[in-house]
Formats: structure tokens, sequence, C-alpha cells
């Protein structure tokens, strides 16, 4: 009798296994990358997950003397190291970068959830506390090397977005936007500093990172704030402000949303003619192949669709209300930047001394996926604007990044044009930030 108890407890054992490996079994993409990039992606079926695809790049960071892979034509060097997670990048008019060293608050999200979401960071590098400091970089003798690396901004709260409008230096934490009073040459910043408006912070808060861009005129600022999930599982209500780009108006000390439906928009920056561009972190778990993430043309008013939707009118059936009346008004990306590729930095080359055929269009930094089988992203690409839109497929710029083994030696993070021409690129893995020049 116990042998047939036995036997029968082995099988439901064994079904229960088997049940477990076929929900979370990784999703292998069935496209190559390429196929999800550029400005007419393949959008196929989505191949809904009930567990997410789980595979991130462990790290092994940089060792004495080891780079990057730059294009041809191109140098990278040291620019700054020995850095704490450094994010975002900001270039003074006198050429000193700030750079904010930075990480998410503590995650307060419970339960399997908030164990799978600190195993995962933890296993990418990025399961460390957050510095909530602004640091000054220095290269006084124009050597490429910055001799003068000094806390600059300290007792913030997760800062990413930076912009500095006449003598006010404007820095966004995650829970609202905060000015500091600053002059030319200044190498720490002690005053208190004030809060002029708020941002939707609650738990889980898993899209933690403000940027900023401030308006050609200096009047305004924009503001990319990310959603709070993948699709509002946790509710619509705690999404309120958030998964947009606001406008505040500094005179009138008023917020506005600018677009809307924008999952988790992050770098902003300014084309040749004085558009607006972000790149944004789309949806997960319908696959390998879906969706892609992208660059879009900032436009006010204009809605990218999410939760309901993604790349003008796909409708993601596991969103609930569906909402179809609005598909129509629904603006579509302008660039598809491949799947679960994370790209972060956003910066256009017209800035830039990297060469002729980098400046007619826009840098963009891959952190990389931690969802998609294979690996996507982990790199440093161009995204051509031969006549002021993106076209064709991306140039890449720097990788490297993961070694012959598949793991992380860094992951590049954000990018600006530093004053002399080249292009910094923040490494939040690595601890560096990379200076990318023209070769001589």
């Amino acid at each position: 009798m116990w042998k047939h108890v036995r036997n029968i407890v082995l099988i439901f054992i064994a079904l229960a296994l088997a049940g477990v490996w076929y929900i979370t079994r990784p999703d292998v993409a069935q496209l190559p990358l390429d196929a999800v990039t550029g400005p007419k992606p393949n959008i196929t079926e989505g191949r809904e997950q009930i567990f997410p695809t789980i595979k991130v790049a462990e790290v092994d960071r940089w060792k004495a003397g080891e780079a990057p892979i730059a294009a041809p034509g191109l140098v990278v060097e040291r620019f700054a190291e020995s850095l704490d997670h450094p994010r975002n990048m900001y270039v003074l008019p006198n050429g000193d970068v700030l750079v904010a060293e930075t990480n998410s608050p503590p995650r307060e999200s419970g339960g399997i959830e908030g164990f799978v979401m600190k195993w995962l960071m933890g296993k990418a590098g990025a399961g460390v506390p957050s510095a909530n400091r602004i640091t000054l970089l220095r290269d006084a003798n124009g050597d490429g090397k910055a001799e003068l690396k000094t806390p600059f901004l300290t007792g913030l709260n997760s800062p990413f977005g930076m912009v500095l409008i006449r003598d006010t230096l404007y820095v966004a934490n995650t829970d609202g936007l905060m000015a500091f009073p600053y002059k030319t040459g200044d190498t720490q910043i002690t005053a208190k500093g004030k809060e002029l408006t708020k941002f939707n912070a609650k738990a889980p808060n898993n899209h933690w990172t403000r940027n900023l861009a401030a308006s050609p005129d200096g009047k305004k600022i924009y503001i990319s704030v990310g959603s709070n999930s993948n699709i509002a599982e946790h509710g619509i209500e705690s999404e309120n402000g958030r998964a947009m780009v606001f406008e505040y108006d500094i005179a009138k000390d008023k917020k506005i949303p600018y677009a809307i439906g924008l999952r988790n928009p992050v770098g902003l920056d300014w084309d040749s003619r004085g558009r607006l561009w972000t790149v944004v972190n789309e949806r997960d778990m319908l696959g390998s192949d879906l969706v892609p993430d992208y660059l879009a043309l900032v436009e006010f008013g204009a809605d990218y669709g999410w939760p309901q939707h993604y790349w003008g009118g796909y409708t993601d059936h596991r969103v609930s209300p569906p909402k179809p009346e609005k598909r129509e008004y629904e603006r579509r990306p302008d660039y598809a930047l491949g799947a679960h590729t994370a790209p972060l930095g956003l910066a256009f080359g017209y800035k830039g001394k990297l060469g002729a055929g980098l400046t007619d269009g826009a840098f963009v930094a891959r952190h990389g996926s931690w969802n998609r089988k294979p690996v996507s992203g982990y790199d440093v690409i161009f995204v051509p604007f031969p006549k002021g839109e993106p076209v064709g497929k991306p140039v890449n710029i720097l990788t490297g990044f993961l070694d012959k083994d598949g793991k992380a030696q860094g992951r590049p993070t954000m990018v600006v044009i530093a004053k002399d021409g080249s292009l910094l690129v923040s490494d939040d893995v690595g601890n560096i930030v990379w200076r990318v020049r023209a070769k001589s």
C-alpha cells in the first residue's frame, strides 16, 4: 500500500516539476535582433508569458587596461573610474561634468516579486544601495582624463536628471524636482535647495529615474517619468502622473502632461532642429521578440499607447480595460531599438566631433536585456538621421561590454557630448565614465 502511495506522490511531484518547467522555460527569440530594429520592425504575434524569460549576463568587471571595442576611426579611453554606480551625466558650460552616482531607492515590494527583483538586480550588478550623490569631474589640463573627482551635491534621493538654467541647477530626485544655486566654477553646493514639484514615487516605484531637459529658451523643463509597472497590473490608479513626459513652466510653477503613454522614457535630448526626442523601454512578457524598445519624437498632446497598445496600435490583450476607442489617436514611435535592449542614454551627434558620418543622428546607450534569449543590447549605437528623421539600421559605436563567456564587464548607461566634442559614456557596472573620441 505505502509503495503505491509513494509512487502516486512521485508522479504528482514529477507533474508539478514539469508544470513549473513549462511555465518558466525561457522563450527563445525567433527573429534576429536586426528584424525588430529600425523604422519598420517586424511585429509578430506575442507569446504571452506567465513567468518572464530570465537571461541575465553575470558580472565580471573590467580589469586594468581593458576597455570596450570602439568603431573604426574612434578611440575609447577612461575619463573617470572608481565611481559608485554612475548613471546620468550633465556637462556644465565651463566643461565640468556632473555625474549622478545613484540607484533605485530601497525596494519595498515583498513576496515573490520583491525576491525575484532583488535577485535580478544583484546578478546584473545593480543591487547596490544608492550613493545619493552628484560628483563633479574636471579635466583641467585637457588630456581627456578627469584629474578632479569630488562630491558636488549630497543628501539626495535617488537623483538622476540635471540641468543648469542661468544660475540655478535643477536636479530630479525620484520623488521631486529640486533647485540649487550655482555659479561657474563651483566644486560643491552646500545649500539645502528648494523642492519645486513632487513626482509619484509610491512603492514599488519600479521605474525610478526622472530625467530632465531644458527648453532652448530656458523657460521650461521637460521631465521623463516611467511607469510603476509592466502593464498597470498594480492598478491604473498607481500610474497617476507616470508613464509620460511632463512640461514644467518655471515662471508659473506649473507642471502639465506633455506626452503620455510612454512606459519608461529615460534619455531626453534636442535635435538640430530644436525638437525633443526620447528613448523608451517597452513592456515585457510577450516573448523575446516583443515589444521593441524605441526612439520617438516627443510631441505635445501625443499618446504613445501604453498600457493598452504598442507600436502604433497593436493591442495588448492582457490589459483591462482595453479602451479600443483610443487606438486610432495614438502615435507610432519613430524608430525601433530592438526587443528588450533597455535603451537609456540619448545624445544627438551634431554637437560632437566624432567624424562627419556621426553628426546627423543620435547616439543611444542600450543598457542590455535581462529577459531575452539570446541577450540583446550591451552596446552604444548611432542611429542615422540623414534628412532629419531616423532611417536604416544603427551603426555600432561601442561593443565588447560582454566578454567571450557572455559575462558583463560593464553596462553602458547614459551618453553626453563633452565640451571638446567627445562622447562620454557612463558604465554603471564597470563604475567608469568612458570617453570616445575621433582617432588622431
